[in-house]
Parts: structure tokens; sequence; C-alpha cells
């Protein structure tokens, strides 16, 4: 599956712990992410992440032109409460999101159950929905 990964300044520590901590379940998956973030996170747990355009200069609009096409089936992304409703790039992501049918993550606990639903395997009628069958490429 591929899973998009985002977080606002404040929340990468959090997502480069969550990310370590699941890394056995991210690994089996195909990883992108805006820059900063995909940089921390690759550099803190060695998973191979496809860094896209820094959040606040496009990367957010890439992972959102992918969601229809169903090329992103699970978005994790950590936002900081003070500034996510007037984030304009996060919020055109959920809406997609729900709009696609697409699992969004915008919190630790939230992450984790979808983390642990993917690993069971909830999350296989993702793959029944692409006719894709080749992972993201950037």
């Amino acid at each position: 599956m591929n899973i998009a990964i985002m977080s606002h300044d404040q929340r990468k520590e959090l997502m480069v712990q969550f990310c370590t901590a699941y890394s056995f379940v991210l690994a089996k998956h195909t990883l992108c992410a805006t820059n900063a973030t995909g940089r921390v996170v690759e550099e803190a747990t060695g998973l191979k992440v496809h860094l896209l355009l820094p959040g606040n200069a496009g990367g957010a609009q890439q992972i959102g032109a992918r969601i229809p096409y169903n090329e992103i089936d699970l978005v994790l992304t950590f936002s900081d409460p003070k500034i996510s409703m007037e984030d304009r790039d996060l919020q055109y992501i959920i809406n997609l999101c729900d709009q696609y049918n697409v699992p969004v993550a915008t919190n630790l606990a939230t992450a984790e159950m979808l983390i642990l639903g993917l690993d069971r395997g909830d999350l296989d009628w993702r793959t029944a929905m692409s006719p894709k069958t080749a992972p993201f490429i950037v």
C-alpha cells in the first residue's frame, strides 16, 4: 500500500517516534512524505521515503493530486491543533480523503488504530478499489 506522511513542524518529533515504533509495519509498504517530514523520518528510522516538495511549497498538493487516482491508500498527518483549522492544505487533504474513502489519521490515537489495522489486513479492501498494482512512483 502507498502511505503518505505529513506533519506540522510542532509534530515532527511525534511522527518520528510513531514511525520508529511502527517501522516493522511501515517497512512493508511504500512511503511518500512532504520533504521535511520525510527527511527526518528517513534519517531516524532508516525507512525508504519518497520525498515530495515541502508541504507549504506544493508537497500537500502533490499528495492531494494522487488521492483521486487511488495512488494513496492511507494518509498519516499529525497536525498541530492550534493551526490545523487555518491550514488550507490540510483541510484539502482531509476533504479529498473523505471524498475518495482514503483512511486518514490526524492524531496519534487514530494513526495507531489504522497502522494496527493495516498490519492485520483490515485495509486490504483498498487494493480491490485500485486497478494499479504498482507502488507509488515519484
